[in-house]
C-alpha cells in the first residue's frame, strides 16, 4: 500500500493545507529530482512526519495511531517478542477479543500481517503509524534495571572472584551481560555520566541526568572485580594495575547510534571507582537557537564569531556546557576556506575537517608546546580547549594579533570576571584589551517537562525573600528593554506579583522528575570600545560588567529570568545554578 505523489498533491490541493503555489514548486521538484512528494515537503519543513502519515491513513482508508506518548500493556506489548517487532517495525498495541490492533509502517504488508495471524492466531487489524512512535514503543520492551539485574546475578551472589583471572572474569556472560545492561539503560535514560562505586558490602551506580545524580542500581561485591575488568578490557586499560589512575575510551552501537564512552578509573579505599561521559557520535544539528541562545545574546555570538581574528571565551563552571557551546561555533564555522585546527584535554567529539590534537603531559605535550607547534600549521581558526596557565595565555594572545580567531574556555563565575582572571595570570591588561572580542558565561539549567508543566504567581512572603537574592528593578528594567521578544501575556507587567512562573509535577514522560532535558543560560560581553578603555585601565570586574549592562548586556540570571517566564524552566533552577 503505497500512496503516490500525485494522489498526495490531490488530496493538499484540496484540503488547502498548504498553498498551492508552493505545493505546485515542490512537486515540480520532486518530479526533477525523483523523490516523493511527502519526504520533500518534511524536508522544507512545510508538513510533519505525523500529519502526513495522518493524510496517508484517511487516502488508504487504514486507522491512524500515535503511540508516542502511548503506554501500552505489557502483556498485550509481549505478544509478540521484541525480536520480531524490531525486525518488521510492527508493534500490538491493542487486544479486542480475538482481534489484535497492530502499528505498522506499511500496512500493506500482507507478509507481515500472515505472519502475526498464524504466530498468535488472531486477527490482525494493522494501522498506520511514525518511526518515532514504533521506535519509542520498543523502549517499552525493555525491563527495569532491579529486573533485568535480579536475573543476571542471582548466579553471581554466592561464587568468589579470583582477581588473578580477571581476563577469564571479564569476558564471562553475566558480567558481560551486567556492563551491557548498564550502559544502555544509560542511553536509554539520557544520562551524560555513569558512576559506578564500590562500597564495604556492595557496588553502588548511579546515572547523571540533567546534572542531577540519581541512584540507578546497588550490586553485590562479588561482582566488582568483574565489572573492573570488563570495563578495562573495553577501553584497553591494564587489567592488573589497581594503584594509579587510568583513563580511556571505548566505543558502541545502539539502535543505529554510535555512543563514545569517556573512562576515568581511580583507586578508593575500596576498590577502584569507574566514572563514564556518555557522548553521543550520532547527535548531530545543534544550533545556538537550540543551545539556548537568543535575541540580543544571540545576535552578539553571530557577530563575534564572523571577526577574522581576536579571541572568543566561553568561561563557567566545569559541567555548564561550555564545551557544547564551542563545538557548536565550530561546526558553524568548519567550510572547506578555512583550516580549523583544536588542542583538546580530553578530545569530547570527533570532528569531520578538524585537526584535533590530544594534550598528553607526560610526553611534553601540554597546552602550551601543542598550540605552539599549532601555529606552525597555517591555522585560521584555533580551539584551546582550556586556558591553565601564563605561557598558554601568551601564546594565545599572541595567536589572536597575528591574524587567528582563537576560541577558549576559562574557569571564572561571570563574563566581567574573565578579564581579572586574566590580569591575574599575568596578560598584560592593553593586550586582553586589543585582542579578546567577546566573553560568554554560561550555566546548564533543566528544562521543565511540557507534558506536566503548570503555571503559579508568587506570594507576598515569596516575593519578599527573593528580593533578598535577586534584584528585582533590574529585572523589570531588563523585562522591559527585551519587550518586544516576550509573549504578549507579559509585555506590559509592572510588577513581579503579576508575573506568571512555571513548575514541573512530575508524570511519567519525564520519570516525575518535573524536568526533561537542558538549556543554557547566558550573559555576552561585548568588549566595546567603552569596556576596551576601561580594561586599559585595570578598572574591577564590577564596573566592567555594570557598564556591559549599561550597554545591552543581560546578566545571566537575567536571561534565566526571561527563561523562567517564558515557562522554559523553573525559578527555582535559576536560583540553583546561579547560586544567588
Amino acid at each position: 500500500m503505497h500512496v503516490e505523489s500525485s494522489q498526495l498533491k490531490s488530496f493538499l490541493e484540496d484540503s488547502d493545507f498548504i498553498d498551492n503555489k508552493k505545493l505546485e514548486t515542490v512537486f515540480a521538484e520532486a518530479k526533477k529530482q525523483k523523490v516523493y512528494l511527502g519526504d520533500l515537503l518534511i524536508k522544507k519543513e512545510l508538513i510533519s512526519e505525523i500529519d502526513l502519515k495522518k493524510m496517508h491513513a484517511y487516502i488508504l482508508g487504514i486507522p491512524f495511531i500515535d503511540l508516542e506518548k502511548k503506554e501500552i500493556p505489557k502483556k498485550v506489548l509481549q505478544i509478540i517478542s521484541e525480536s520480531v517487532a524490531k525486525k518488521s517495525k510492527v508493534i500490538v498495541f491493542k487486544k479486542d477479543g480475538d482481534k489484535l490492533r497492530v502499528a505498522m509502517l506499511d500496512p500493506g504488508n500482507i507478509q507481515i500481517i500472515d505472519y502475526l495471524k498464524k504466530k498468535t492466531g488472531f486477527e490482525i487489524i494493522p494501522c498506520l503509524t511514525t518511526e518515532k512512535s514504533i521506535k519509542e514503543s520498543l523502549k517499552q520492551y525493555k525491563k527495569s534495571l532491579q529486573a533485568e539485574f535480579g536475573e543476571i546475578i542471582s548466579s553471581e551472589v554466592n561464587e568468589e572472584t579470583d582477581q588473578n583471572e580477571l581476563k577469564k572474569i571479564a569476558e564471562d556472560l553475566p558480567i558481560v551481560k551486567i556492563v551491557d545492561t548498564l550502559l544502555e539503560h544509560a542511553i536509554l535514560q539520557s544520562a551524560s555520566d555513569i558512576h559506578i562505586e564500590p562500597d564495604e558490602k556492595e557496588v553502588r551506580a548511579r546515572y547523571r541526568v540533567d546534572g542531577v545524580l540519581h541512584d540507578a542500581m546497588t550490586l553485590p561485591k562479588q561482582v566488582m572485580f568483574g565489572i573492573i575488568a570488563r570495563i578495562k578490557v573495553l577501553s584497553n586499560l591494564k587489567l592488573d594495575e589497581h594503584r594509579v589512575p587510568q583513563d580511556g575510551r571505548f566505543k558502541i552501537e545502539l539502535d543505529d547510534k554510535k555512543i563514545s564512552f569517556r573512562v576515568s578509573i581511580i583507586p578508593v579505599f575500596s576498590g577502584e571507582k569507574i566514572v563514564m561521559r556518555v557522548l553521543d557520535d550520532s547527535a548531530k544539528g545543534l544550533t545556538l537557537e537550540k543551545i539556548g541562545l537568543v535575541n540580543e545574546s544571540l545576535k552578539r555570538v553571530n557577530q563575534a564569531i564572523e571577526q577574522p581574528n581576536g579571541i572568543f571565551l566561553v568561561t563557567g563552571p566545569t559541567g555548564s556546557g561550555k564545551t557544547t557551546t564551542l563545538y557548536t561555533i565550530l561546526g558553524m564555522l568548519n567550510t572547506p576556506e578555512v583550516n580549523v585546527s583544536t588542542i583538546e584535554d580530553p578530545i569530547e567529539y570527533q570532528m569531520s575537517r578538524v585537526n584535533q590534537t590530544q594534550v598528553k603531559s607526560k610526553v611534553g605535550m601540554t597546552f602550551a608546546a601543542g598550540l605552539r607547534s599549532l601555529l606552525r600549521q597555517d591555522p585560521d581558526i584555533i580551539m584551546v580547549g582550556e586556558i591553565r596557565d601564563n605561557e598558554t595565555m601568551q601564546i594565545s594572545l599572541n595567536a589572536a594579533m597575528t591574524g587567528h580567531l582563537v576560541l577558549s574556555t576559562l574557569h571564572t563565575n561571570s563574563a566581567a570576571a574573565a578579564i581579572s582572571r586574566m590580569v591575574d595570570m599575568d596578560a598584560e591588561a592593553f593586550l586582553i584589551a586589543s585582542t579578546v572580542n567577546t566573553i560568554v558565561a554560561q550555566r546548564l539549567v533543566r528544562k521543565i517537562c511540557p507534558e506536566c508543566r503548570e503555571a503559579y504567581k508568587l506570594e507576598e512572603k515569596e516575593i519578599e525573600e527573593l528580593g533578598k537574592k535577586i534584584d528585582f528593578e533590574l529585572i523589570l528594567g531588563a523585562l522591559e528593554k527585551n519587550k518586544k521578544d516576550l509573549p504578549e501575556d507579559i509585555k506590559n507587567v509592572k510588577s513581579i506579583k503579576d508575573l506568571k512562573f512555571y513548575k514541573g509535577l512530575g508524570c511519567k514522560a519525564c520519570n516525575s522528575e518535573g524536568y526533561k532535558g537542558r538549556l543554557g543560560i547566558y550573559e555576552v560581553l561585548e568588549v566595546s570600545d567603552a569596556i576596551q578603555k576601561m580594561i586599559s585601565k585595570n578598572t574591577i570586574a564590577t564596573e566592567i560588567e555594570n557598564k556591559a549592562i549599561e550597554e545591552g548586556m543581560n546578566t545571566m540570571i537575567v536571561d534565566g529570568f526571561i527563561k523562567a517566564i517564558k515557562g522554559e524552566t523553573s525559578l527555582e533552577e535559576i536560583l540553583r545554578v546561579t547560586k544567588e
